[in-house]
């Protein structure tokens, strides 16, 4: 049986295969076996400013200063090497050829996001003597993933976060404290808790309004992450009631804090409208032990020395260790 003749291309075929080449909206490099370029589509040639006579004979690095080329050699010496395609995810590298993004939705992009796939080219002996590079903008889908990966940290951020302290809520709090007593019962390590509830609160409320009461919360609030750690959880255990866990810290450490930020509560003013506002906050410390079964446990001896700071005189702090 005779097989039929090869199909050879009519320069008709071969004209208008180049054009879909060169039109294509996809970047388009052939290079041969030395690394120089061989093909340069005109997609390339619109982002990069580089004609295709240019880059025609000439190495990627010659071409883009900033070209990584240790990096992508590896990648290429492995195509020629293996005969298999090799895959560049914007998510692994951004980009390999640091264009400008040009849709108008993505302006806000610094630059154009990419794919990039690396593909084997054989000769007619059979040998990969060439790889050509094919370059995808996938800046769209990066600024959609980047804006809901945003959205759902913002999302995550607001449901650990009370409303109007902007500390943690009490679910939020209450896990990291139970986390922490956890981490105590493998390591011993000591870590205090620290309670306290403004003094008097219905009071201000009642005199000055709910939203004079709002901002005593606010500005306490924001007085507390002042003076915890970034290690430190400061959280709204409820209505007035707030709860800081002071890791790695002793009690002789937490009184310290304690006290730091009883003072510099007394020392404030508030102002709301025209009226000026003062008010103290009693606090309670409990370091937590062997003797607690659960985070719970922690939570109520350190409440203890919160009510006994409350019913002995208010406007001071409590250890738990001294009502034993």
């Amino acid at each position: 049986m005779i097989n039929p003749p090869e199909h050879v291309l009519t320069t008709n075929e071969f004209h208008w295969q180049l054009g879909l080449l060169q039109n294509l909206d996809v970047g388009l490099v052939v290079l041969d076996a030395d690394h120089r370029v061989v093909v340069w589509n005109s997609f390339m040639s619109n982002h990069s400013g580089i004609s295709d006579p240019c880059a025609c004979g000439k190495q990627l690095p010659e071409l883009f200063s900033n070209f990584p080329n240790d990096w992508f050699k590896r990648k290429l010496n492995s195509v020629f090497l293996l005969r298999n395609r090799a895959f560049i995810t914007w998510e692994e590298r951004p980009y390999l050829f640091r264009f400008k993004p040009h849709h108008p939705i993505t302006g806000v992009a610094e630059f154009m996001y990419q794919n990039v796939t690396l593909i084997p080219l054989s000769s007619p002996n059979g040998q990969i003597e060439h790889v050509g590079i094919m370059v995808y903008d996938m800046t769209p889908v990066a600024i959609s993933q980047q804006a809901l990966r945003t959205a759902n940290e913002e999302l995550a951020l607001l449901s650990r976060t009370d409303k109007l302290s902007g500390l943690a809520n009490r679910g939020h709090w209450e896990e990291c404290l139970h986390q922490e007593y956890e981490r105590f019962r493998r390591t011993q390590t000591p870590s205090s808790l620290v309670m306290l509830d403004v003094d008097h609160f219905k009071k201000i409320n009642d005199t000055y309004g709910h939203q004079a009461g709002d901002e005593v919360i606010r500005i306490l609030s924001n007085l507390l992450k002042s003076h915890a750690r970034n290690t430190d959880t400061a959280g709204r255990y409820g209505g007035e009631e707030f709860g800081v866990l002071l890791v790695n810290t002793n009690e002789d450490n937490a009184m310290v804090f304690a006290e730091r930020v009883r003072n510099a509560v007394e020392a404030l003013t508030i102002r709301h409208g025209p009226h000026q506002i003062r008010f103290t906050i009693s606090l309670g410390i409990a370091q937590v032990n062997n003797s607690h079964q659960s985070h719970e446990d922690w939570i109520r001896d350190t409440d203890t020395a919160l009510y006994h700071s409350k019913t002995t005189g208010r406007n001071r702090t409590t250890l738990a260790e001294d009502l034993e």
